[in-house]
Parts: structure tokens; sequence; C-alpha cells
């Protein structure tokens, strides 16, 4: 199922990565995921969890911030 935030999500992600210069292989690599993985979450076709968003934060040398407004 993909959300408006899964959509939201995906497109920040892709975004941050082509902003870093960075294949979706060297941020799987180093957030220790798939690179289908990477990819399927850039699309928009998978909901990360938490634990996956972090680890791809720190890959991207972002950090991760969840606000409720």
């Amino acid at each position: 199922m993909s959300t408006a935030l899964t959509k939201a999500i995906a497109a920040r992600l892709a975004d941050l990565r082509d902003q870093r210069g960075m294949s979706q292989d060297e941020v799987a690599r180093k957030a220790k995921l798939q690179r289908v993985s990477v990819s399927r979450i850039e699309r928009g076709v998978h909901e990360p969890s938490l634990t996956t968003l972090e680890r791809i934060a720190k890959a991207l040398g972002v950090s991760l911030v969840v606000e409720f407004r």
C-alpha cells in the first residue's frame, strides 16, 4: 500500500541521495540493506520501518526527525 506519507518519504530519500551523488547501491551498502530494498522504498512500494529509516539517514549523513503536527 502506498500512502501519501510513504510517497513523501520516498521522494525525500531519493532527493537526498541525488544531492549527495550517491547510488542506490552505495546507500544500501552503508545502511546494510539490499539495493532492491532501497529501490522499493524510493519508489514508494515499500513502507520502511523506523529502524530502516534511521539506517538510511545515517548512510546519507542526515538526521531522522519525526514530527507530529
